[in-house]
């Protein structure tokens, strides 16, 4: 073989092989995050989940009252369309009153159980009414039943979004007497936890009696009361600030 033949080979082998040493390994995924529990210590973020709804004003004015806020995880169209005249100024109301609003995706699926298309849709929808109604894009999403798996959480974090579960469930809407869900908080307050991140939902019995009650407690307890997004150390509740929309044929569930 000529010296030039065996140059040529050898020249093609070592390119052949940079080729191959220099060649991209699989893409990683990126994961949203999940977050259960609060990171500022002395912090409580009380939440509520599936509005809006008609005792929206109510658990907010508490709130307010005692000069705390709390961060209310809506959902698309589950108890009721967002888009409903008095749905959609309950919304206005909660954010106006200093108030994080969140997503609970449209429909309140089981995020774990769909396709990927159908994930983002659920995700997409909430985030857009949100958007409409007050300007916001939330930058966290609580997932119903609090199921999700990689995909979602892969989608989530395309989408810019965190994943919010909880340390407490109240059980407010499990059928449980409000004095017993009063009851669970008092036992969990007197443990003193560094930090509390507890699950409640926006019905009648939690607006009237077991959030005033609560909250005096654990403000008496020496808890800090704010949103997730100030216990998780003072993220951004939203991915983007704007102005609200002006509702027209498009505005429907």
């Amino acid at each position: 073989m000529k010296t030039s033949s065996i140059v040529v080979l050898l020249s093609f082998g070592l390119s052949v092989s940079a080729v191959h040493r220099h060649r991209p390994g699989p893409v990683k995924r990126q994961l949203a995050q999940v977050f259960s529990n609060c990171t500022v210590p002395n912090t409580v973020a009380l939440t509520f989940d599936d509005g809006p709804s008609i005792y929206a004003r109510n658990i907010s004015d508490t709130l307010t009252k005692y000069n705390v806020k709390g961060t209310f995880f809506y959902n698309g169209n589950n108890r009721g369309c967002i888009y409903d005249q008095d749905n959609m100024a309950n919304v206005r109301y909660v954010y106006g009153q200093g108030h994080q609003v969140a997503s609970h995706t449209w429909g309140h699926r089981d995020l774990a159980t769909l396709g990927s298309d159908e994930v983002r849709d659920e995700m997409r929808r909430v985030e857009e009414a949100l958007q409409r109604i007050v300007g916001v894009v939330p930058a966290f999403m609580r997932p119903p039943y609090e199921s999700y798996n990689d995909n979602v959480r892969t989608i989530a974090a395309a989408r810019g979004q965190s994943l919010v579960l909880w340390d407490f469930d109240a059980g407010d809407d499990d059928g449980k007497p409000p004095a017993n869900t009063i009851r669970d908080y008092i036992d969990i307050i007197n443990q003193h936890p560094s930090t509390l991140l507890p699950l409640n939902h926006e019905i009648e019995t939690t607006a009237h009696q077991v959030v005033p009650e609560v909250v005096d407690r654990l403000r008496a307890a020496g808890y800090r009361l704010v949103t997730v997004a100030e216990c998780l150390g003072g993220m951004d509740p939203y991915q983007s600030v704007g102005e609200p929309g002006t509702p027209d044929a498009s505005w429907h569930c």
